[in-house]
């Protein structure tokens, strides 16, 4: 059974695809306008081992906000509808990632419902080429939202802002990648006590 996700998100502000297949090997083709972004979702999928398509068109003579916002929303939505009924997956994931000076601690629920704890240190270049660094936090609120699932990523040290965002989401890619891995002991089983994730 195939788990593969695809959503497309049309708005005056953006034209998004998103096609995501949660056992892939992580080959990615990834095109937001967004540079360091677009390096941003090559470490989701590549570290994930997701099969990634992300094909974004947005406002980028106002700025990148809608382009990168919509982006998320799409790809949690993706998310989601690629997990299915969650039936034998391991549900739980955790990952720490160093990239030089900083360090990412990231763990996953995909437990249905919506929630972000996001810590990083708060004195940072403002932007790495066109992406404003304050957009990380907005990127996984996002991505929660659809996805529903809780996510807390800190960031207890680091110096440069392109390793403090990169870790994380080299992080996020293999506390996901854990999580939505079929458990070969759980066949059959939901991960819940509720009967419903």
């Amino acid at each position: 059974m195939s788990r593969v996700g695809r959503v497309e998100r049309v708005t005056k502000e953006t034209s998004v695809l998103v096609e995501i297949d949660l056992d892939g090997s992580g080959k990615v083709e990834v095109s937001t306008g967004v540079g360091f972004y677009d390096h941003m979702l090559d470490q989701l999928g590549r570290h994930g081992l997701f099969d990634l398509t992300v094909k974004t068109e947005g406002d980028l003579h106002i700025d990148s906000h809608h382009t990168i916002e919509d982006t998320a929303l799409a790809l949690g939505a993706a998310f989601k509808q690629a997990l299915g009924d969650k039936v034998g997956i391991y549900r739980f994931g955790n990952c720490t990632v160093p990239l030089d000076e900083s360090l990412a601690q990231v763990t996953v629920d995909l437990s249905g419902r919506p929630y972000l704890v996001h810590t990083e240190p708060e004195k940072m270049a403002p932007m790495i080429g066109e992406y404003d660094t304050t957009m990380t936090r907005h990127i996984l609120e996002s991505f929660v939202a659809q996805a529903q699932i809780a996510l807390h990523v800190h960031v207890p040290y680091g110096r440069n802002a392109h390793h403090i965002v990169e870790c994380q989401f080299k992080a996020l890619a293999r506390a996901l990648r854990y999580a939505s891995e079929r458990d070969p002991r759980a066949a059959g089983i939901l991960p819940s006590t509720k009967g419903a994730l």
